[in-house]
């Protein structure tokens, strides 16, 4: 166990980490601590850096001179206390002390002591000491506060503690007195009612705090607030709120389809070999997650390393069906899976996200077809604007579903007049009537299902972080072995996604004849014609769109992670609606 596990139990102490974090934000305390969300930036990674040698224990402190009989998680057995008249000073590293009538627990970076009981309490923080009389801000000295607090309640005479700012190399003493005290234990009572809280407190308010703060990302601020405020996304215009998160994911999928394959570990790489002989190597620190299609195979190291790194794998048939994936432990955020089933039940809330996701991809699909179209679609245009509006106000899913259908065969009836006529080596090759699957039967329909399931199979991996059970959605019926939420999610995206790379494999000549393989009514992809394909759909994944909602600029593998937190906060209410990713 360390400071920062999650899931505190009401009658546990309180982590001094957690009474900082209580007086820097007290959303970032029931994201962290009750829904396990953590996610690591520059500053967490150099923080780390900043604590390698104080994390290690070592040293020892000399007996308190009334310390009590039980002495908690201290170095009692890390190495033997001095003889009583040794003067020489000492230092503790790493050392963990517990109160149960505090109700504080902490691990210390480094205590410093004499052999008369007096101590200090030195915490290690990245960056420069900023500029405040107190030497360091609230937070910061309330934590420092906890670890004196400790140490008296262990018998040591401590009336001050000091930050080791790495940033400038200096220390800064600070002091504490009973107003920090005061506030302090305060703090301890102030997190213990955070963590009995069913949803999170409200974001901070355009706050410079949330800036440096690693779950900005997964907090979403200021686009929980803009919801909050206007929950019709198209009642005003677009407001551009505060971007706080890269435009772009630094990870991405590894894609292994050569038959034979197997996938091991080097060091921190993926070693990717067949008939021992290497193929391909991917950092596991900027992989997103490893897809394998056919017989590509896993080494049990590689399986372990990618587990522990949160990374799944996710498994496709040889024909391209999406059947499974492999990950380590999930999600710890176990009160949005208690949520979602508890809306899954209910006809009613299911209802109106249902009509989100169908009149999204209804929209969606007209807009797409509106820019593509290189001949009149006027009546599948005005029949889509009427399904759309339709679905807006159905009154149950199986009505919803109707709606959606009838809108499908509208848009694909006009899906033809998007693409252009085949050159004169493929001539028919890109012939489209209708869609087809299970199998499909010709190259169109072979490549809207191809990048259907890579869609979902993205959206799986992404619910799942998020913390949802993706295989239970709000419309799709749960069925064995289909994610049906990520089914749900993925309506909105099949045009603007998947439908928009196939439009632009046949349209540049990108994707040829020699790509597919045809036996009896069944058309597939070739390997090097999936090769073609999934290299267009992560050009079309790292392609940055404006957010029609918050204004901002981000990568369309972006918008996938930010519309399932916004879904998140829907499903637990801390939103009134779920705001369906519409381009116009």
């Amino acid at each position: 166990m360390t400071e920062s596990d999650s899931n505190i139990a009401p009658s546990s102490p309180i982590p001094a980490r957690m009474i900082n974090e209580t007086l820097y934000c007290e959303r970032l305390v029931h994201l962290e601590w009750c829904q396990s969300e953590f996610t690591d930036n520059a500053f967490t990674i150099d923080g780390r850096h900043v604590h390698r040698r104080a994390d290690t224990p070592a040293g020892d402190l000399p007996p308190a001179p009334t310390a009590p009989a039980a002495h908690g998680k201290a170095a009692d057995d890390q190495v033997e206390h001095a003889e009583d008249n040794d003067s020489r000073p000492y230092q503790a590293k790493s050392l963990w002390l517990t109160s149960e009538r505090l109700g504080i627990t902490a691990k210390i970076d480094v205590v410093e002591g004499d052999a008369d009981g007096r101590v200090v309490p030195i915490e290690y923080k990245r960056g420069k000491r900023p500029d405040v009389p107190e030497g360091a801000y609230l937070p910061e000295r309330a934590q420092l506060c906890a670890h004196v607090l400790l140490l008296r309640e262990h018998g040591y005479a401590c009336s001050e503690a000091a930050i080791y700012f790495a940033g400038d190399r200096r220390r800064t003493a600070i002091t504490i007195d009973e107003d920090l005290e005061r506030t302090t234990l305060a703090a301890v009572a102030r997190a213990r009612a955070i963590l009995a809280l069913p949803k999170p407190p409200p974001p901070l308010v355009d706050s410079p705090k949330c800036f440096g703060c690693s779950l900005v990302s997964i907090c979403l601020p200021d686009e929980s607030n803009r919801l909050r405020t206007t929950p019709e996304p198209t009642a005003t215009a677009a407001r551009e709120v505060r971007r706080m998160f890269p435009a772009r994911d630094e990870a991405s999928p590894v894609y292994v389809q050569e038959h034979g394959a197997v996938v091991g570990k080097r060091g921190d790489v993926l070693d990717i070999k067949k008939n021992g002989q290497s193929l391909a190597e991917a950092p596991i620190l900027k992989t997103s997650h490893l897809a394998l299609f056919g017989n590509a195979t896993v080494t049990t190291p590689a399986l372990h390393e990618l587990a522990s790194q949160g990374v799944p794998i996710c498994h496709f048939t040889a024909g391209n069906w999406f059947h499974a994936i492999t990950h380590g432990m999930p999600s710890r955020n176990v009160g949005l899976r208690v949520r979602q089933f508890a809306v899954a039940a209910d006809a009613t809330a299911s209802l109106v996200l249902a009509r989100q996701f169908i009149e999204g991809k209804i929209r969606n699909a007209r807009t797409l077809l509106q820019r593509n179209a290189r001949d009149d679609v006027k009546t599948a245009l005005r029949e889509l604007r009427t399904s759309a509006a339709r679905a807006k106000l159905a009154t149950s899913v199986d009505s919803l579903l109707g709606i959606e259908g009838s809108a499908a065969r509208s848009y694909f009836q006009a899906f033809s007049k998007m693409l252009r006529p085949a050159s004169k080596e493929g001539v028919g090759t890109f012939d489209f009537t209708s869609r087809n699957r299970r199998p499909p039967r010709d190259p169109v329909n072979a490549l809207l299902s191809f990048l259907y399931a890579i869609l979902a199979k993205d959206l799986t991996v992404t619910l799942m972080t998020v913390g949802f059970d993706p295989y239970l959605g709000f419309m799709h019926t749960a069925h064995h072995g289909r994610p049906s939420l990520a089914l749900d999610l993925a309506e909105e995206f099949r045009p603007l996604i998947a439908d928009s790379v196939v439009v632009g494999l046949v349209n540049t000549d990108e994707i040829q004849e020699h790509h597919f393989v045809r036996r009896l009514e069944s058309t597939g992809l070739t390997p090097e014609g999936r090769k073609v394909v999934l290299r267009a759909y992560e050009r079309r994944m790292d392609t940055l769109i404006t957010h029609p909602i918050f204004g901002y600029s981000l990568s369309y593998r972006r918008v996938l992670e930010v519309q399932a937190r916004l879904l998140a906060r829907a499903v637990v209410g801390e939103i009134p609606a779920y705001p369906a990713f519409r381009t116009r």
